[in-house]
C-alpha cells in the first residue's frame, strides 16, 4: 500500500470515530474502512441477489451445477475455518453462502458480500476443470471473506451521503439506497457488468484465494495456469468481464508466482 493511502486511510479513521469504524482484511492485515454493519449490508444483498436470480436463467441441474456447489461448498467451508482458527468466528457466522450457475456465455463471475456468488456457464470452457475453477471461485470468496463490498460501499456513503450509516440511509429513502447499490455494484438489470473493485482489492483477493484453495485441497498453481489463460482471451473474444480492472497481466502473475511459496504451504500442510 502507498505511503500517503495508508496515512490517508488513519487520517479518515480518526476523523470520523465513532462514526466510523476501520478493520483489518484477514491474512494480509490491511487496515481498510468499514462504515457498513453486516446486518445492512446481508439485507440489501439478499434483495439484490434475489432479484437478479429471479431475472437469469439458472443452471441447477447437471455436472457442471454440480461442481460449482462442491467448489463452493469445500472454499467456503476452508475460509470459515481459517477465520475461526484465527478468533474471528463472529465474521464467519455472519456468511450465508449461496452458489449459482448462470445460463451466460460471458467470461464472468462474481460475489456479493455475505456470500451470494454466481459463475457464468461461459467462464467454465476456460476453468477446464475443478481446479480451475476453484481458482475462480477462491478469488471471488476472497473478496467476500475480505469485506471489499463493505468497504467500497463505506467509501460511496461517505462521498455521497456524508458519512451517514446505510441502516439509517435504508430506513430513510430506499430510493437513495437503491442508486447507492448501482453505482456500488451496477446492481439490478446489469448486475452481471459488476463495477470494478480497485487493483489493490484484486490483488488482494488473488492471495487469500489461493491460500483458500490451498485449504481446500485445490493445488494453487493452477492460478498461474488459469489467468496465463485468461490473459490470452483478451487477443480473441476481448478481455474477459473478470479481468476489466486486475492488475496488469505481468504484474498479476509475477505476483502470484511470488506469493505461490506462501500458498503452497496450506497445501502441503493440508496433505500431510
Amino acid at each position: 500500500m502507498h505511503a500517503r493511502l495508508f496515512i490517508g486511510l488513519i487520517l479518515v479513521c480518526s476523523l470520523f470515530m465513532p462514526i466510523l469504524s476501520c478493520t483489518t482484511v484477514p491474512i494480509t492485515g490491511r487496515s481498510q474502512l468499514s462504515l457498513v454493519s453486516d446486518d445492512a449490508l446481508l439485507d440489501a444483498s439478499r434483495q439484490q441477489y434475489s432479484e437478479f436470480m429471479g431475472s437469469q436463467k439458472i443452471i441447477t441441474t447437471g455436472s457442471q451445477s454440480s461442481t460449482v456447489e462442491k467448489v463452493g461448498r469445500r472454499i467456503a467451508a476452508a475460509a470459515d475455518r481459517y477465520l475461526r482458527d484465527n478468533g474471528r468466528s463472529g465474521e464467519a457466522d455472519a456468511f450465508e453462502w449461496e452458489f449459482n450457475l448462470v445460463a451466460n456465455d460471458e467470461i464472468n463471475a462474481w460475489a456479493m458480500p455475505g456470500g451470494k456468488v454466481a459463475v457464468y456457464s461461459g467462464i467454465l470452457p476456460v476453468t477446464r476443470d475443478e481446479t480451475g475453477l476453484a481458482v475462480v471461485m477462491g478469488h471471488e470468496i476472497a473478496h467476500v471473506v475480505a469485506k471489499h463490498g463493505s468497504e467500497r460501499m463505506s467509501q460511496q456513503l461517505i462521498a455521497q451521503m456524508g458519512g451517514q450509516a446505510l441502516s439509517a440511509v435504508l430506513a430513510s429513502s430506499p430510493e437513495a439506497t437503491q442508486s447507492l447499490w448501482m453505482r456500488v455494484y451496477g446492481a439490478g438489470a446489469t448486475l452481471g457488468v459488476m463495477l470494478p473493485y480497485s487493483r489493490l482489492q484484486e490483488s488482494e483477493s488473488d492471495r487469500l484465494g489461493m491460500i483458500f484453495m490451498a485449504m481446500a485441497g485445490y493445488d494453487p498453481r493452477a492460478a498461474v495456469d488459469l489467468w496465463q489463460s485468461m490473459a490470452e482471451l483478451k487477443g480473441g473474444r476481448g478481455a474477459p468481464e473478470i479481468l476489466s480492472t486486475h492488475p496488469t497481466d505481468q504484474t498479476r502473475i509475477r505476483d502470484i508466482r511470488e506469493f505461490m511459496p506462501t500458498a503452497l504451504q496450506y497445501y502441503e500442510g493440508g496433505r500431510r
